[in-house]
């Protein structure tokens, strides 16, 4: 695995003390905080005859960490064949993607990782997909640090999250989010829940508009019931409690496996089938609406009302079920904000991560186990 050398750094310490300058540290552990100093303010990375200039504020902090408003390069992870994560991902230092009058740059303080970005990086999307290389990832949650001109709902310095691909299949965005940067359309970020910490927020955008936009395709509503198939995992936790806190379902009921019984019950499930004793498809009940998440392939329909929809987001579909491939929406993520501040929906991440920047690696592989506890996620980006 490659990583990116550092640059050497050349600067005279400037006498430095607080004041509201434009020179704003951003850090995890710290409030934001500002600097004025009586000297000039300078300092030059050196990468070969190429000088990057950019001012630089000193603090008695030595964690903390400068916003740039106009960086050039940064470190990404890459992949340029596809292939398996050990083979293919190497962290690299790489020019910042340029940004469109329509979108912002985005300062990636925290990212996530679902099904579809290793799945696109084995390369099981080829005749849809952008051209490689690719920086992987959709979700990310992060800062503003510059703005388009075609941009107006958002400016620098607001902390934002989304997912930054509209259509996940569809030529998705060649330069990802599991980097330092990234850019992305207004209208795919929403401003970050204030309660939410960054590695939060950055595990919600492509699996709570998955679960959302599943169920405004079932037309689901208050009183109706309904079996989430896969109830631990990124989707599905989403799926339950969006069904009970947001749609007002009369009745909720969903798999998972022995060691998770008592976890999906917290989210809201009224019912938990354990899968290792218990065939769901067997059982009397029947529900208004079946939203698999795990490709139980014809089993999914078994369990449905007649006249009920199945959503079926991987393997076989049988009528009545149908499949949909989710459409990035900041629109949509703002409305649900609401219920994310109040805690009536609240982010799961694994408890095994967060993943450092420098374990994306160890991310996917145990991604690819498929036994993750909601959403695996990347932080702290710095």
């Amino acid at each position: 695995m490659a990583m990116a050398t550092s640059w050497p750094l050349q600067f005279s310490p400037p006498s430095c003390s607080r004041a509201t300058t434009p020179y704003q540290l951003y850090h995890r552990s710290l409030p934001l905080a500002a600097f004025t100093c009586n000297q000039s303010l300078s300092h030059t990375l050196l990468r070969g005859r190429n000088e990057v200039n950019f001012p630089r504020a000193v603090s008695s902090v030595e964690q903390a960490a400068v916003e740039v408003s106009d960086p050039k390069l940064h470190k990404a992870w890459v992949y340029r064949a596809y292939g398996a994560a050990k083979d293919v991902l190497q962290l690299e230092e790489i020019g910042v993607p340029e940004i469109a009058a329509d979108q912002v740059l985005v300062k990636v303080r925290a990212a996530s990782l679902n099904p579809v970005d290793f799945k696109r990086r084995l390369g099981k999307f080829k005749a849809s997909d952008s051209q490689l290389p690719h920086v992987p990832g959709y979700d990310v949650a992060g800062v503003v640090v510059k703005v388009g001109s075609q941009v107006s709902g958002l400016k620098e310095g607001d902390e934002v999250y989304g997912d930054i691909s509209e259509f996940a299949l569809e030529n998705p965005k060649q330069w990802g989010s599991i980097a330092q940067y990234t850019a992305v359309e207004e209208k795919l970020l929403a401003v970050k829940p204030k309660n939410l910490s960054f590695a939060e927020a950055a595990s919600l955008p492509l699996a709570i508009l998955t679960a959302q936009e599943g169920l405004d395709r079932t037309s689901f509503m208050e009183g109706q019931s309904i079996l989430v198939l896969g109830g631990a995992g990124g989707v599905g936790t989403l799926v339950i409690q969006l069904a009970k806190q947001v749609y007002g379902a009369s009745l909720v009921a969903a798999t998972a496996s022995t060691g998770k019984l008592d976890f999906v019950k917290s989210l809201g499930a009224d019912i938990v089938i354990d899968y290792t004793k218990q065939n769901f498809e067997e059982l009397p009940e029947k529900y208004d609406v079946v939203y698999d998440t795990v490709g139980e392939g014809p089993k999914n329909v078994k369990p449905v009302k007649q006249g009920g929809s199945v959503v079926a987001l991987t393997g076989a579909v049988t009528p009545p079920a149908f499949r949909f491939v989710v459409t990035s929406n900041g629109a949509s993520l703002a409305k649900l904000n609401p219920f994310l501040e109040s805690g009536k929906v609240r982010p799961i991440l694994d408890p095994k991560g967060p993943f450092s920047f420098s374990q994306v690696v160890e991310a996917f592989s145990y991604l690819e186990t498929g036994r993750a506890l909601g959403k695996i996620v990347i932080a702290p980006i710095e």
